[in-house]
């Protein structure tokens, strides 16, 4: 079945009602149902090969501070960094306010826009929806986002991991060409960083896991704690 969305663009962060434009658009079957349709997102960390990916399901309704969650506990960032999304040249993310309250104009909260506020295209094998979430400005890592509407399967707990290739890179290790370097002393017992990388890194880092049960644990655990808002937030909050 054929999106009745526009093909290109993005909704306002205040857009009209959504019962309102659907009708307005379809006067059918309601495609964008959250019980009966989620989304599929194929993500892959840009600039590195082979890839580092995760298949992740999302519930319609998440709004873009929970898919930072998800991003971060997908690939096992510790949210140590600012991050932001781009979607269709509009940057979202958690703005910052300065001593008079004022925040920057050109990043728009995360919080007031939804998956399903999206507009999905006709036909997402030559025009798909594609979002770039970047983490970390000073490494600069930036994930690219496939997203595809598809049906709700009865009994499944959604957002969740469904695959995965490989380990996110550690934490503060420079960015791409840093990661290259890191591998090179990690994986060469000769090289003379070798012992250094190890020992920084942990017994626990290996490039080629990827363990779906602790990824969907992490997941979890990073939604309930942040309730439908930034974590860092709600965690300053209780300070």
């Amino acid at each position: 079945m054929r999106s009745c969305r526009p093909a290109k663009g993005y909704f306002s962060p205040h857009p009209l009602p959504a019962k309102l434009v659907r009708g307005m658009i379809c006067g059918m079957l309601d495609p964008f149902d959250p019980d009966r349709f989620i989304v599929r997102a194929e993500v892959h960390i840009l600039g590195i090969e082979p890839k580092i990916s995760r298949t992740l399901e999302l519930p319609i309704t998440l709004n873009l501070a929970q898919l930072h969650e998800v991003l971060q506990a997908a690939f096992g960032w510790t949210d140590s960094h600012l991050h932001q999304f781009n979607i269709g040249g509009l940057i979202y993310g958690a703005p910052e306010f300065d001593e008079d309250g004022l925040s920057d104009s050109r990043t728009f909260e995360a919080t007031e826009v939804r998956i399903i506020d999206l507009q999905f295209p006709y036909d997402p094998e030559e025009n798909p929806l594609t979002i770039l979430y970047e983490y970390d400005f000073g490494d600069n890592w930036r994930h690219l986002l496939r997203l595809e509407r598809v049906a709700r399967q009865e009994g499944v707990k959604y957002p969740r991991c469904l695959a995965g290739k490989r380990s996110g890179p550690p934490e503060d290790v420079g960015g791409t060409s840093g990661y290259a370097d890191f591998l090179d002393a990690w994986l060469d017992p000769d090289h003379e960083e070798h012992k250094a990388m190890r020992r920084w890194v942990g017994r626990k880092f290996h490039r080629e896991a990827c363990n779906l049960d602790e990824i969907n644990k992490a997941i979890g655990k990073a939604l309930r704690a942040s309730k439908g808002d930034y974590r860092f937030r709600r965690e300053s909050h209780r300070d």
